[in-house]
């Protein structure tokens, strides 16, 4: 067996520099991580995942890439995020197969009851589950992020053997466009060859953020970006045939969310509602997260119960509410507060104040779950032309990916499923 780098100690690192199509393309390395290995039949995966993508927008004119693909291995047309939340939450589930209550990630936007802020859970000691990068490396693997959005890059840290800070970052969004992102995964690829690598392409979410309900010009500029990525993901696919590796890769490719839109009348806020209730008023911090609110009690443990009945109750009254659940019954775990509402599809939540969230596209909430999920590649362990009904999750990329590669579940088992 060829021998693989293990995982050195986090806190070294080495920078390595490669010639890419749009320039010097700099990647981490782990200290004492391992060259290339040469080209052979050894089984690789990645994990490609177009953030924001909805499966409807896999057809054959928009993006015929993803729909060669999608006919030439395995379709999981029922395919769902979950929980329905956001898109950190739901990559980190890919990498860990686990849900938040097991991982500590709910959300990307949470109250942080121990700096007493909302805040973005986008720092590496957020993430307390052990994912594929670090056990995979434990087994004498490598592995690679090339992650397009900074808080992506955050919260996953220097897990991975390799990996490629986002640049340039778009103001604003705090992402690299995908030209950017895809040379920097064919440049990983080329290069140091990992076993495993994990990439988000953040393009379509970005510009899926805009007012398609009455702008031409975005809803255009939505189609633009959708057939970009198509492309860079079809440069990847002939990278991969060109350079003799095709027939032995594995490619599990899905979005974390899909996008639903909502005019500027319909917006909901909670903050003033239960902030205008005896009560409540005072006691309850409100994490916005586009489609979904996480509400926070913040009074006193032997009030909790009826401010949890309360604040459903004023929430459930509130026109675009979908409804209203605990924690629990998502298994979103602590971090999540005391209730986490929905909002009904054509709308979105903003808060502390209705001015707070003026993105017209938005996620989190059922009308975003459906997802493209499908794997591809040379390898015989993908079924060619197959159309699968399996309810596939993106929890159920981690154990796709370690059935692969034979590795055991982590403590205490996955709670996804294989998709092989």
């Amino acid at each position: 067996m060829t021998a693989h780098a293990t995982r050195p100690a986090p806190s070294r690192r080495t920078l390595l520099r490669a010639g890419g199509a749009l320039g010097t393309v700099v990647l981490s390395a782990a200290a004492g991580a391992l060259p290339a290995q040469a080209v052979g039949p050894r089984t690789r995966v990645y994990v490609l995942v177009v953030d924001g993508c909805r499966p409807d927008e896999v057809t054959p004119t928009l993006t015929p890439t993803l729909d060669a693909l999608r006919r030439g291995g395995t379709w999981f047309p029922a395919a769902r995020s979950l929980p329905v939340m956001e898109t950190i939450p739901n990559h980190v589930m890919m990498m860990t197969g686990v849900r938040p209550d097991r991982s500590g990630v709910p959300a990307n936007s949470v109250l942080d009851r121990g700096e007493g802020v909302v805040r973005d859970l986008d720092r590496p000691s957020d993430l307390r589950h052990p994912t594929l990068l670090e056990r995979l490396a434990a087994s004498g693997r490598t592995t690679g992020t090339v992650l397009s959005k900074r808080y992506l890059y955050g919260i996953f840290g220097t897990r991975a053997t390799y990996r490629w800070e986002p640049e340039p970052l778009v103001p604003v969004t705090e992402h690299a466009p995908d030209a950017f992102t895809t040379d920097a995964l064919v440049t990983m690829v080329d290069t140091v060859d990992p076993d495993l690598v994990f990439t988000n392409l953040g393009d379509v979410d970005r510009v899926g953020h805009g007012d398609l309900t009455g702008s031409t010009t975005l809803a255009a500029a939505r189609t633009a970006a959708l057939a970009s990525t198509d492309a860079r993901v079809g440069r990847f696919v002939t990278f991969l045939r060109e350079s003799g590796r095709w027939e032995s890769s594995v490619l599990v490719v899905l979005a974390d969310h899909s996008m639903d839109w909502s005019v500027p009348t319909r917006v909901v806020s909670l903050a003033p509602v239960l902030g205008a209730d005896p009560m409540l008023a005072g006691r309850v911090e409100v994490a916005q997260n586009g489609g979904a609110d996480l509400l926070y009690w913040t009074g006193a443990d032997r009030e909790r119960a009826a401010a949890i009945a309360r604040i459903r109750a004023l929430a459930a009254a509130v026109p675009g509410v979908l409804e209203t659940r605990l924690p629990a019954e998502l298994r979103l775990g602590p971090e999540a507060g005391d209730v986490v509402a929905y909002c009904r599809a054509g709308w979105r939540f903003s808060d502390p104040q209705v001015v707070s969230n003026p993105i017209p596209g938005n996620h989190g909430h059922p009308a975003s779950e459906p997802i493209p999920f499908l794997l591809a590649g040379g390898s015989p362990l993908v079924a060619s032309g197959a159309v699968r009904s399996d309810p596939a999750r993106t929890v159920d990329v981690a154990p796709t990916v370690g059935a692969v590669f034979g590795l055991p579940a982590p403590r205490g088992g996955y709670d996804g499923t294989s998709r092989l």
